[in-house]
């Protein structure tokens, strides 16, 4: 079975519920963004509080951009990226998109206009689907995009390089196309990067994505009633992978476009939400508002939420003991997964495992996971090692990268490129990052990127970039500087110098010092972490 086999039965078998719900709980009073960059992207004002559509009408939209798509010539194998906020219309445009046998190419919304032609490029995409938020990126770089055929555009004011989205699938049938599809063909492809900053794109096929559903379905048990809440932006494996688990069933999705916990527990109590998964960050969000007496529990209706779930960063047992004392009868898991495995479930705690908080869990469903030394021998439990996987959710290839395709996939395992170990009970537990990607909030940031911009101050003679640990976001940005002789730099100056770069790339912290490297050039991250990770920092601004 493919994917799209899925949404047909539910179309079929629960025609009439409601499949996907959308709320905006901004309006002209309240200038709230969608749910992370406030003062960059700010949602319509004139957009409507709540939308749904049932199963039925899913699938109709996903027939009808199919149809729309193979009119203009886009046929098995050709790539479609897609460029939008969470709104009702990306699911079923996703999966209009694997009806036709094109390849689906899901890009982070924060991407500058440089790195959406980068990707676009990268991935080979001829046919681009966006929104309102990002005209004015797309419009600085279109008279490159000379290997786009296609130009969709989901709302208003259609700029006029583009088509309307809604005008012309009105036009198309609504009947399904008649594209015959195997689990070994590709489905998708997403976006990773290293330490270099330099995106891969990661090609998954049909089956890849069913075994997501699979995976999801067995960990925390979706059934027809369960109602899941995302949050999270739906270009990420994360969101859509745990959301397959209501697509395997018929449950209703809720796409919530905002964070501020009083909405978070709106949404729960309104649209009676069973199972949300949250960020640490949102988390902690919550439990300061409950304890400065900013909500009060009582007001909302709870007692159907069963299951709360975090992902995307490490989890501190604190937070999650201190969330069971006020939300005694949750069920709890954490999920580890990368892009290249699907997304989150390649290792799951487990519901059932509570008493383990701390650890990343156990194989999930379908997985089977090892620690080896760089040999590639298995290390005794214990011992630190770099973690790999292996399942049906591994990663087709780096498209048109073969290099690095091979040095990540040997003999059928991913080499994930985190360092863990597990104890005596078999409960893994990540050590360190085996790259330098800094997680915070749930989002990754390449700190090669951020030192390249700041190298070009003319005052900075070196920078390295690295994580501190924060209590709510995880880990934060701190960029080490070293000032040339005979130049002055403040704080002041460098966070003036860095308003150029978007706002969640920027340092949180800026500390003035030596940036150390070994004999071959490499700057010494492990020093630097060993010299200020776990320390208080003292703010200085330093002359040098």
């Amino acid at each position: 079975m493919v994917i799209t086999e899925l949404l047909t039965r539910n179309a079929q078998f629960y025609g009439d519920k409601v499949s996907l719900v959308e709320i905006n709980p901004s309006d002209k009073h309240d200038k709230a963004t969608t749910w992370r960059e406030y003062e960059l992207i700010e949602s319509n004002p004139q957009e409507r509080y709540r939308r749904e559509i049932t199963w039925r009408e899913f699938d109709v939209m996903a027939n009808r951009f199919a149809n729309l798509l193979l009119s203009r010539g886009i046929k098995k194998g050709d790539k479609v990226a897609i460029l939008l906020m969470n709104c009702i219309e990306w699911l079923p445009i996703y999966f209009g998109i694997l009806k036709t046998g094109a390849l689906a190419v899901p890009m982070n919304y924060r991407y500058s206009a440089d790195e959406i032609k980068y990707c676009l490029d990268l991935s080979e995409s001829e046919n681009l689907i966006f929104g309102p938020e990002f005209t004015e990126r797309v419009a600085s770089v279109h008279p490159e995009l000379k290997n786009i055929k296609n130009f969709f555009f989901v709302g208003e004011d259609v700029p006029e390089f583009a088509d309307s989205y809604r005008i012309m699938t009105g036009y198309c049938s609504s009947v399904a196309p008649s594209v015959p599809l195997l689990e070994t063909d590709d489905a998708a492809i997403y976006f990773s990067s290293g330490t270099t900053g330099f995106p891969k794109a990661i090609l998954h096929n049909h089956r890849a994505l069913m075994s997501s559903c699979e995976t999801e379905q067995n960990h925390h048990g979706q059934t027809e009633n369960d109602v899941f809440l995302c949050i999270p932006p739906l270009y990420h494996t994360g969101a859509k992978m745990h959301w397959f688990g209501s697509l395997y069933t018929g449950g209703k999705g809720v796409l919530l476009k905002g964070i501020r916990p009083e909405w978070i527990l709106s949404a729960v109590s309104r649209e009676k939400a069973t199972i949300v998964w949250l960020l640490v960050p949102w988390v902690q969000d919550i439990l300061d508002a409950i304890d400065r007496g900013e909500i009060d529990l009582s007001e909302y209706e709870l007692s159907q939420w069963r299951l709360m779930h975090v992902g995307a960063q490490p989890v501190p047992p604190s937070l999650i003991k201190r969330w069971i004392e006020h939300f005694p009868n949750h069920k709890y898991d954490t999920n580890y997964g990368l892009s290249e495995s699907i997304g989150p479930g390649c290792v799951h705690l487990g519901v059932e495992n509570i008493h383990k908080v701390g650890a990343i869990g156990i194989p999930g469903y379908n997985w089977e996971t090892k620690i080896v030394s760089p040999d590639g021998k298995e290390v005794a439990k214990n011992e630190v090692g770099e973690l790999i996987v292996k399942g049906p959710g591994v990663m087709k290839c780096y498209f048109n990268n073969p290099k690095a395709t091979a040095e990540s996939i040997k003999d059928g395992w991913l080499y994930t490129g985190d360092m863990a170990k597990m104890d005596d009970d078999g409960f893994i537990y990540l050590v360190d990052r085996k790259k330098d990607v800094i997680i915070t909030g749930g989002e990754n940031l390449y700190p090669v990127q951020i030192e390249d911009f700041l190298r070009k101050h003319t005052a900075i003679k070196d920078v390295a970039v690295i994580g501190l640990p924060d209590e709510r976001l995880g880990e934060i940005a701190a960029a080490i500087i070293e000032v040339k002789q005979g130049e002055t730099l403040t704080e002041e100056e460098v966070n003036a110098f860095c308003e150029e770069m978007p706002r969640y790339k920027r340092p949180k912290k800026v500390i003035f010092a030596d940036v150390p490297r070994n004999p071959t050039g490499k700057i010494e991250k492990p020093k630097l972490r060993e010299i200020y990770c776990g320390t208080r920092l003292v703010e200085a601004q330093t002359t040098k």
